[in-house]
């Protein structure tokens, strides 16, 4: 029968088991095992400082490449697009760095004939239908629908009207008056599928840079990058073209161009134009286009064929 002093010797038992068990893990953690947590821990607070600090540099590098590269800007453009008429055609994934590329744009002496913000209602594939119609009414005597897109993909259709209206004519063709242009980007404008003041847009432009970013991620992303690409080709059957884009994979603008041998040929992309060297880069990959009539995909991507284009004498 367990009686009172056997609980009592039991609980003796267990008590000095704990305390031995604590006597000797305290020795075991106060000799090697604890010196070596020491230096663990000592080494491991020493490796955080340097990321920390290498990560600090890195910032300043960054920032101080950005300056170098605005300030270089200020000897490298000035005069090289001077008297070239340009349009600047922002998509809804580029419009974070328009305003820095429409700017570099500026300094090198462009004539800047009219910006115009495509929203997202232009490539939501649900408005294929409307962006058909609004193609035949939007358009006026000198911008017939004649010669347009007939396949029945809306944004392809409304990208060659609008094409037609902010770039010049082919030679031998009669050019847009100016308040039929004025008329066409009203419709779209008013319809909510553009931003612009058409009453600004009063010339076409003998080039355009189209601003662009991004791949879509929703559930219509295939086909709004399809409608992206769509715009750009019309644009490039009028004019000259260079795509500032941010990133090459995914499937966005830039990387799409760069894998079509054809469209390669023919349009200038610059995968970098979210920073200050890739908008000096976009004005001279535009100033190649212009003087040499040539194309070159530039940036930092791996799909890129250099930093920036050669220089003209």
């Amino acid at each position: 029968m367990i009686n009172f002093r056997y609980h009592v010797v039991s609980l003796t038992a267990v008590f000095l088991a704990l305390a031995i068990g604590l006597v000797v893990g305290t020795a075991a953690l106060n000799g090697p095992v604890a010196d070596s947590l020491k230096e663990q821990v000592t080494g491991l607070r020493k490796d955080n400082q340097q990321w920390r600090q290498t990560v600090s540099n890195m910032e300043k590098q960054l920032a101080l490449e950005e300056e170098f590269a605005e300030e270089t800007s200020q000897i490298l453009l000035p005069g090289t697009l001077t008297a070239r008429r340009v349009a600047v055609l922002s998509l809804p994934n580029g419009r974070d760095h328009t305003e820095s590329v429409l700017k570099k744009l500026q300094q090198a002496g462009a004539t800047i004939t009219g910006q115009v913000d495509l929203q997202d209602k232009f490539i939501n594939p649900d408005n294929n239908s409307n962006l058909l119609e609004l193609a035949v009414t939007a358009a006026r005597p000198t911008a017939q629908t004649t010669g347009l897109p007939g396949n029945g993909h809306g944004v392809e259709t409304s990208s060659a009207l609008l094409a037609s209206v902010l770039l010049d004519r082919p030679q031998g063709v009669a050019p847009v008056s100016d308040a039929d242009r004025r008329a066409v980007l009203a419709a779209y404008n008013n319809a909510g599928y553009l931003t612009t003041d058409s009453n600004k847009v009063t010339a076409s432009a003998e080039a355009v840079v189209v601003v662009s970013g991004q791949p879509y991620v929703d559930k219509d992303s295939d086909k709004r990058d399809e409608s992206v690409v769509k715009i750009a080709e019309q644009f490039d059957r009028t004019g000259a073209i260079v795509v500032a884009g941010n990133g090459s994979v995914g499937g966005n603008l830039v990387g799409v161009v760069r894998g079509d041998p054809v469209l390669a040929q023919t349009i200038s992309t610059v995968d970098n134009a979210n920073t200050v060297q890739g908008q000096v880069v976009t004005t001279l990959a535009l100033v190649q286009q212009l003087t040499e009539k040539k194309a070159g995909q530039y940036g930092v991507g791996d799909n890129a064929a250099s930093l920036l284009p050669r220089l003209p004498q």
